[in-house]
């Protein structure tokens, strides 16, 4: 029996840890980093505030961890680092499409992806420089595995070219969740305007990869 009950009390402290890390979710989602009140927070997940303090040592504690479970910039840029299969006769170009178009798409279907990247240009966070040191590390890994070998005095005007591109997508579907979907004439909230862009950076690649 008493097995059983510490097992219930261990699956009960599961339950409501994630219904705090649910409710972090919901009100970045809907209300943006600076509605993140223990209160708020609590009311949302249904779970006495006083339990934050028990299972994450207060808010900081919550916030960090829902923080760290978004590890989306690893999935999106790779799935596994280690174990990329490389076509070594394209120099990455393959991959590398793939990778634009699946960020293209990911950080414009996912709110809470959009609202963390608003976090973080507005507020020093370890935990969120954390997520910016993995991007910057899986990054690294794939310029160096396909890219540098392939371009070798080029490289760094290719990792110019590249920051363009990742920092003009985030930016085109931030632009389109919050102030309209219009930019330069493309409604980026359209299907037929969302093929316009994903057909711009395939051609913006290609050009790289023939002329440098």
């Amino acid at each position: 029996m008493e097995r059983k009950s510490v097992a219930g009390s261990i699956r009960n402290k599961e339950r409501s840890k994630k219904k705090f890390l649910d409710a972090v979710g919901k009100i970045l989602r809907t209300k943006g980093h600076t509605a993140l009140k223990v209160s708020g927070i609590a009311a949302t997940a249904g779970v006495d505030k006083k339990m934050i303090y028990t299972y994450f040592g207060g808010i900081d504690g919550l916030i960090d961890e829902y923080i760290r479970s978004q590890d989306y910039w690893s999935k999106v840029t790779i799935d596994e680092v280690g174990k990329i299969q490389p076509r070594l006769d394209d120099g990455g170009k393959s991959f590398m499409e793939e990778m634009l178009l699946s960020q293209f798409d990911y950080v414009y279907k996912n709110r809470e992806a959009q609202k963390l990247l608003l976090w973080r240009i507005s507020e020093p966070r370890k935990s969120l420089r954390k997520l910016t040191d993995t991007q910057e590390e899986n990054g690294e890994y794939i310029f160096k595995l396909l890219m540098d070998p392939h371009f070798k005095e080029n490289a760094e005007e290719v990792r110019s070219i590249m920051a363009i591109l990742v920092s003009g997508l985030y930016y085109l579907n931030m632009y389109a969740a919050m102030n309209g979907s219009i930019f330069c004439g493309i409604d980026v909230d359209t299907s037929k305007g969302r093929e316009k862009i994903k057909k711009a950076i395939s051609f913006l690649l290609n050009q790289t990869y023939e002329n440098l």
